[in-house]
């Protein structure tokens, strides 16, 4: 310690580190490439994962199957069995659901499934049923009103309309006379008699 060192205040950053100027600086000569190869050369660069040529990791550990967990649907599910708590007449969706503490929000869209008993007529908004829960809230004189993700009532898709009647084939026409005629196979005309050979006279 001396003097010099005790009234400098230190410095804010450390100085740099000269490369490639000599075996003095500990990084001379090849500046910490080492010798020839791919890291020896200028512009180089590593890609995120590489490991220095061996099998890296996102390639070792397994994989099975295919997911599409980034682009499904998800929905706050209640049974039909909890509409029971609800007074006849009611309109229930996700909102009265949540207020009532019967089930606990996972995500904005609502469905409804069958399981249980329901005897009240409710009026149930939601952008998912099943089909035993439409039954269930029919047969209960309730109505399902089925929504889309925006929460406006979905309309029905228009009904196709029905397949024209087919045809009855119309009946063959009888063939004409001429093209019967031509299909009947030709008479062979009779042969002429060959007349007779005329006599050539008595050899003398």
């Amino acid at each position: 310690m001396d003097l010099k060192s005790v009234t400098q205040k230190g410095q804010k950053y450390e100085g740099r580190k000269r490369i490639a100027r000599g075996p003095g600086s500990g990084l001379g000569k090849t500046a910490g490439r080492g010798h020839k190869g791919w890291g020896q050369r200028s512009g180089t660069s590593r890609r995120p994962g590489y490991e220095g040529g061996q099998m890296p990791l996102y390639r070792r550990v397994p994989k099975r199957g295919f997911t599409n967990a980034r682009f499904r649907t998800d929905y706050t599910v209640i049974n039909v069995e909890l509409l029971e708590s609800f007074d006849a007449g009611s309109t229930v969706d996700l909102e009265s659901i949540l207020a009532r503490g019967l089930a606990r929000k996972t995500a904005p869209f609502f469905k409804v499934l069958g399981d249980g008993k329901l005897t009240r007529a409710l009026t149930v908004r939601a952008q998912k049923f099943s089909k035993s829960a439409v039954e269930k809230i029919k047969s209960a004189g309730g109505t399902a009103i089925e929504l889309d993700e925006q929460g406006r009532v979905r309309e029905a898709a228009p009904e196709a309309p029905p397949p024209p009647p087919k045809r009855a084939p119309a009946p063959k026409e009888a063939p004409k006379a001429a093209e019967a005629a031509a299909e009947e196979p030709k008479a062979k005309p009779a042969k002429k008699p060959k007349p007779p050979k005329a006599d050539g006279g008595a050899k003398g």
